[in-house]
């Protein structure tokens, strides 16, 4: 049973010489003893990019393969692109269309059309340092995709036309980066995007939060704590409550029990983080998301560590499951999420 606590709105202002941060509201999300947890299907593919989409739940991964389940018929819809061994870790969607994106050169986007699976390629780009991470939308129109960099900044394409065509921003209309900075490909959450403002999360040498407040026309970066230094150290994936409340979190890939200086929350929609629940909680972790309809308090984590659950905002953690083998998730409803990673599509009932 979920236990609602007696809202009591407390605004906390925070003023600093560059700007005024957000208030939020110190109201408790539902709390969650335990999860159901069903499986949807089993098969050889790993995936790490899923979107909800009524009562289809799309997906892409390894082996070329990408599909949907339908959860109102209870049937998984596998099909593959014509070219072999692709590895889709990139997955979005506008109104008519699903767009999946492989890693590694040569890098091809596919545009599928949602009712009769019609497939076309809108972009490609082959070099040696191609890598592409994460892709969004804005609306039915514009979207975007990054990657590692290739020269001094990140790879971002962008769309305008409703996916069917792409465009690469030059260098000098984004953050340089420092070498050895890239993103990982862990679940397609690299890139937030809360109505016009844009969040893309890096790590390795640096770990750092790009922002654009006008769909990637302008961009910023800003510093954050999450332990970096190293290869496999960094941001793995990010997301956003609203325009203010985010969170950050992922850690040391080599070191996957390491719980300190892998969790970080801003309240001023990124300018500045404060690292949280040290030494608590879950070690890598390689995918967020907030709650539905909780204030911007609950969150759950999946990777290494299993499957968490915070009620306040990240400040403390409770395991909900141990699977160490899941990578990605998105909420269907506050109660209801799927989840995905090797070899499965789970549906978890929180209760």
């Amino acid at each position: 049973m979920k236990k609602f606590l007696l809202s009591i709105t407390f605004l906390l202002i925070l003023a600093s010489c560059k700007s005024q941060v957000a208030t939020i509201a110190l109201i408790k999300a539902p709390l969650f003893s335990k999860l159901a947890i069903d499986t949807l299907f089993t098969n050889d593919i790993s995936i790490r990019a899923i979107a909800v989409n009524g009562n289809k739940i799309w997906y892409a991964g390894s082996k070329s393969k990408y599909g949907y389940y339908d959860l109102k018929k209870g049937v998984n819809n596998s099909h593959s692109v014509d070219r072999e061994n692709l590895e889709f870790r990139s997955l979005a969607q506008n109104g008519s269309s699903i767009f999946i994106l492989n890693v590694a050169s040569p890098a091809l986007l596919f545009k599928i059309d949602k009712q009769n699976l019609s497939s076309k390629i809108v972009y490609q780009e082959s070099h040696e340092k191609v890598f592409y991470d994460s892709m969004q939308f804005w609306n039915d129109k514009e979207g975007i995709a990054m990657g590692d960099p290739i020269d001094d900044c990140l790879s971002v394409v962008i769309t305008r036309d409703g996916g069917n065509s792409w465009q690469k921003l030059d260098c000098k209309n984004l953050p340089a980066i420092v070498a050895g900075e890239a993103a990982f490909a862990a679940s397609n959450t690299n890139i937030v995007i809360k109505g016009n403002n844009t969040w893309i999360v890096t790590g390795g040498k640096e770990a750092n939060v790009i922002f654009s407040s006008d769909k990637g026309k302008t961009w910023v970066k800003y510093k954050t704590p999450i332990v970096q230094g190293e290869a496999m150290t960094g941001i793995f994936t990010a997301d956003f409550y609203d325009a203010n409340h985010g969170f950050i979190t992922g850690g040391n890939y080599e070191k996957l029990k390491q719980n300190y200086g892998n969790k970080a929350r801003t309240l001023n929609g990124g300018e500045s983080w404060e690292l949280i629940a040290e030494n608590n909680g879950f070690g890598y972790a390689s995918c967020v998301q907030y709650v539905p309809n909780s204030n911007g308090n609950g969150l759950v984590t999946v990777g290494a560590s299993g499957i968490y659950y915070s009620s306040d905002a990240g400040a403390n953690w409770k395991q909900l499951a141990t699977n160490p083998n899941l990578y990605t998730i998105r909420f269907i409803n506050e109660n209801t999420a799927v989840a995905a990673g090797k070899n499965c599509l789970l549906k978890l009932r929180f209760l």
